[in-house]
């Protein structure tokens, strides 16, 4: 496999050849992108503010629109009434979708979460039965998990299921909180422990089924047009064929749907912020102050410049893990294995990007959103612009899928496992790189260009992280995960690798293949990104130096440390006007 391992991004480099950039889409994906985002501008902006006051039908009529498109059926295989698109396509109807606030999470639900463990795990009658019904949109989904006392600790939920005396049906007892469209779906994903399991078993529940009590919808700081509310199963009679896999699989199924939703969460908060990005231009060039626009001011051309190269640099992080997920599925289904699992356990492998992106992308987005409303000025702040339905929509993905402090957690320790079970050769890199940290930093070479030298900052932060986490694991061993700020300095160094590498890959082979013409513009986004990743690697850093080591060996790594973030200063005033200037021409994010 030409592509690397997850979390092998740390020890190992990747050709830009071999990155996926989304400036390849096929003619088809355009034509997917497009029709959905037609069907976001004609039906759903116009009813935006009216989903927002929790019209339960009106979503469900919404989604189901959606379905009879096709829309809800693009990761479904053709025999069940679906489109069966790539991965890549899968993200980027991720993208579309998520521009259209509330909208997207009950539909991404669904489709997602909602349909996927059953397409995944369940057999073919519950595929024929349920999938190709969720598929067109006649029936829509939910994912029930998580408990009033069961949180991101998902496997000590409380809800039962026993057999009944004749063998037929599992009685389904308990409670489950916070439910995507808990208020219209037709099926449940529903885990529960049988008997005194100590795992989760998961099951499809009918919302028809005797028993089945659905809650009124939570009040919510944003997303008000998704229904979310809690459902009571009262001695619920459920087929014993609607058990999905086996007994005791449904912590598994859990988590891998979870390393699913998160790497779908970073592409759908793409969309959202290319929407508040063009917001803010446009409103910026409508604005005047002091007699003129404010998108002439510096300090606004600054806000937008930054908002597009952040989401500039998740979107070419996210579609490059999604080729690379595209490419495993391939080689797991040349294998024999089925495609439903096939696809999640691709999915599943690249667990370490999956919980990167989800907190890089989050962050994005609520970084745009935040800027958003700033450059509107006291109008951000009212409800009459999107800019406000924006904000608040945004602030859920930080824990949604699984917390960010979790998925910091996570990636880090996912990482560190990967390499000491020998996916990749993380310590014996780590350690001869802590043996000689005075020494590894990478100079320049003669005759380097401009992505030779940003490359070559990519691998000295990668050294750097190797050093940090050998020492974090020498020092604290077993007990390391127990140490969260420290764990928190290495993911945010992960993230900014991660992100920065995949930003350089992408506009290398924007710039090699000639595919842009002002390519100077993306060489400015790139520069101004490394600069600013220096400056957040080298502080992380030091707070886990002095967290990890002190006296001599913390003076020793101080030095060596410093001396691998130390970069060639940018002209980032002129770099972002550069940006701003050619979006605030175009009217809207166009890169």
């Amino acid at each position: 496999m030409k592509n690397l391992k997850s979390g092998e991004f740390l020890v190992k480099e990747t050709e830009s050849a071999n990155v996926f950039i989304p400036e390849e889409y096929n003619e088809e994906q355009q034509m997917i992108a497009q029709t959905i985002k037609d069907f976001i501008e004609t039906e759903v902006y116009p009813i935006v503010d009216d989903l927002d006051k929790g019209d339960r039908e009106l979503m469900a009529q919404t989604v189901r629109k959606a379905g009879e498109l096709g829309l809800m059926g693009i990761a479904i295989p053709e025999e069940y009434g679906g489109f069966e698109q790539s991965f890549v396509t899968q993200m980027l109807a991720a993208e579309n979708i998520g521009a259209g606030y509330s909208f997207s999470v009950a539909f991404m639900a669904s489709t997602g979460i909602g349909t996927l463990p059953i397409m995944y795990y369940g057999n073919e009658e519950q595929r024929q039965k349920y999938v190709t019904k969720l598929a067109s949109g006649e029936f829509i989904g939910a994912y029930c998990l998580t408990e009033p006392n069961a949180g991101s600790d998902a496997n000590s939920g409380k809800t039962n299921a026993v057999l009944s005396e004749d063998g037929k049906h599992y009685i389904l007892n308990g409670q489950k909180m916070w439910i995507t469209n808990a208020g219209f779906a037709d099926t449940h994903v529903v885990f529960a422990k049988i008997d005194n399991d100590r795992v989760l078993s998961a099951f499809i529940v009918e919302k028809d089924m005797d028993g089945v009590v659905i809650g009124p919808d939570e009040h919510k700081m944003g997303i008000k047009g998704s229904s979310t509310a809690q459902i009571y199963y009262n001695d619920v009679k459920v087929p014993v064929e609607n058990l999905i896999g086996k007994r005791g699989m449904g912590f598994r199924i859990a988590l891998s749907i979870l390393h699913m939703g998160r790497v779908k969460l970073g592409a759908n908060v793409i969309g959202a912020a290319k929407k508040a990005t063009t917001d803010s231009i446009k409103y910026a060039n409508e604005r005047k102050q002091f007699g003129v626009l404010i998108s002439t001011f510096g300090a606004i051309k600054h806000k937008i410049a930054e908002q597009a190269i952040r989401t500039f640099a998740l979107e070419s992080s996210i579609f490059r893990v999604s080729n690379d997920i595209d490419d495993m599925m391939s080689e797991l289904k040349a294998s024999g294995m089925d495609k439903g699992l096939a696809s999640i356990e691709a999915i599943s492998h690249y667990a370490v990007e999956a919980a990167l992106l989800k907190v890089y992308g989050s962050e994005v987005l609520d970084f745009v959103v935040d800027e958003a409303v700033q450059i509107h000025g006291g109008m951000g702040y009212s409800a009459e612009m999107a800019t406000d339905k924006g904000y608040r929509d945004s602030r859920i993905n930080r824990i949604f899928e699984g917390t960010n402090e979790i998925n910091r957690l996570l990636l880090v320790e996912t990482a560190i496992k990967r390499g000491m079970k020998g996916d990749f050769d993380m310590a014996g890199v780590a350690e001869d790189y802590f043996n000689n940290m005075e020494t590894c930093r990478e100079d320049k070479k003669d005759g380097e260009t401009f992505f030779d030298q940003k490359l070559r900052y990519i691998r000295n932060f990668k050294k750097a992280a190797l050093i940090l986490i050998h020492s974090a694991s020498q020092k604290f061993g077993k007990d390391l995960l127990k140490e969260q700020e420290v764990i928190n300095n290495l993911s945010d160094i992960m993230i900014h690798i991660y992100s920065s590498e995949s930003l350089a890959l992408r506009i290398k082979k924007l710039a090699d293949n000639n595919m842009k013409q002002d390519v100077e513009i993306y060489k400015s986004m790139l520069a101004v990104n490394i600069f600013d990743s220096a400056a957040v690697v080298g502080k992380k850093a030091m707070d886990a130096i002095y967290s990890i080591a002190e006296g001599e060996e913390a003076d020793k790594m101080y030095k060596s440390i410093k001396n691998l973030v130390c970069v060639e200063g940018v002209n980032v005033k002129d770099a972002r006007r550069l940006i701003a200037d050619y979006l605030i021409e175009e009217n809207e994010y166009k890169f």
